[in-house]
């Protein structure tokens, strides 16, 4: 396993993110204990999971899944680097539509970590994310509720989830004139499919030192070779239907190359997101040991200058702002 550090901080962590968002919908508990063990021999110690998934609100089902793998002790807990999220709403029962059970108030930030380290059954976590923007709350009261986690030893560090280039500029400022860190890393939905981060998102967080840890690298599985008829998670059916129909002679011309590399689909895109230099690790989602393992290939696989400028022929890359849209 190959390891680097997560932004501009020093804590080590694998070139792959094991994202569990399947355990529990997808994935059995035992399936999911499975594949973390495995995860953990093949060397992949950073683990990604958010309050949400397992989509039954307010439930926690996958932090579940992972507090009673923790829980069997064999230093699974202090082995792995452990990142989860808050935002989205975590009332349940006659709390369901109550106020401040969602979003990243300084109450609902610290209702969101004690509950999350319950489930998990830990007592701290090492990065902590904001799934998305909140407007309405000022970065004043968001660092002072972190600070205050941070100061209980709750979490170590603060990162982002599909925020604005303007947001992580803004986050990071305002925690500078507190002699706080700020934020260490930003997760972005980026893809060959999908690169509008390029535009302004990656240049910020490569100035401020920021780790982009990206979500859905395979482009929801069309980058998987779906031509070929694989790839294509099912939660992307329409998504997936949709790419094929408007952007079939793309993905045609990019399975090609991947054939004439000789390597599968999802590796070459896992590779190439991995030698973006402001990348620290593409998040994988494995349903089954099988895809787990399969994906340790996309760290072998060495894309060349003339290799990315194919790619780059096939995926038009963006521009830094404002060249890309002012000449």
């Amino acid at each position: 396993m190959q390891y680097t550090t997560l932004g501009r901080t020093g804590l080590l962590v694998s070139r792959l993110c094991l994202g569990t968002m399947n355990f529990g919908p997808n994935t059995t508990k035992e399936d999911s204990f499975r594949i973390m063990d495995e995860a953990l021999e093949l060397g992949i110690n950073f683990f990604d999971t958010a309050d949400v998934y397992g989509w039954k609100q307010g439930e926690g089902i996958t932090e579940q899944i992972l507090g009673e793998w923790f829980a069997q002790g064999g230093n699974r807990r202090e082995k792995v680097v452990l990142a989860t999220k808050l935002y989205n709403p975590m009332g349940y029962g006659d709390m369901a539509e109550w106020p401040n059970t969602r979003y990243v108030s300084k109450l609902h930030i610290r209702r969101a970590c004690d509950a999350s380290l319950q489930r998990m059954k830990t007592d701290y976590i090492d990065l902590y994310q904001m799934h998305h923007i909140y407007r309405a709350a000022p970065w004043e009261e968001v660092w002072e509720a972190f600070e205050v986690l941070q100061a209980q030893g709750k979490i170590l560090y603060v990162g982002s989830s599909n925020f604005a280039a303007w947001n992580i500029a803004q986050a990071n400022e305002r925690a500078a004139k507190r002699n706080n860190l700020g934020l260490v890393s930003e997760q972005s939905k980026y893809s060959l499919i999908q690169r509008d981060i390029e535009l302004e998102v990656a240049p910020a967080c490569e100035s401020y030192g920021v780790g982009i840890i990206p979500w859905s690298p395979l482009g929801g599985g069309v980058l998987a070779g779906v031509m070929k008829g694989q790839g294509g998670e099912r939660r992307y059916g329409d998504w997936t239907k949709h790419i094929i129909e408007t952007q079939g002679e793309k993905l045609q011309a990019w399975e090609d190359f991947c054939a004439e590399l000789g390597e599968e689909p999802a590796d070459v895109a896992l590779a190439w997101t991995i030698s973006k230099k402001y990348v620290t690790a593409p998040i994988i989602g494995p349903r089954t040991s099988e895809q787990l393992k399969g994906s340790l290939r996309a760290l072998e696989i060495e894309l060349t200058e003339e290799h990315h400028a194919k790619i780059d022929a096939i995926f038009p890359p963006f521009k830094t702002a404002p060249e890309h849209y002012a000449w």
